[in-house]
């Protein structure tokens, strides 16, 4: 059986899939922060939506990548979650 950590390691050979995944770094980044921001709360996924009224659905939306939250969505995870919401921008790296 192929594992997908084998799949991943074959196809980052490839320069369009690589261009692709990298580009996606910043969204698992956010993805994986606001995950670990409710778990650390030790909030299951309806107790955070309660919190940041609204629907359990959107918060998986949101922690699987599907939606794009907005910075209002992420104000209301920090605040449900005792966070401090802080977006930085910062120098891209060359190329």
């Amino acid at each position: 059986m192929t594992k997908v950590k084998d799949l991943h390691r074959d196809w980052m050979k490839n320069p369009k899939y690589k261009t692709e995944y990298e580009a996606l770094g910043m969204e698992f980044h956010l993805v994986r922060s606001l995950i670990e921001a409710r778990t650390r709360a030790g909030l299951s996924q309806t107790q955070l939506a309660r919190r940041m009224n609204t629907s359990q659905s959107y918060v998986a939306r949101i922690e699987s990548g599907q939606v794009k939250p907005s910075t209002a969505a992420l104000e209301r995870v920090a605040k449900a979650t005792g966070l401090r919401l802080k977006i930085t921008f910062e120098p891209a790296e060359a190329r």
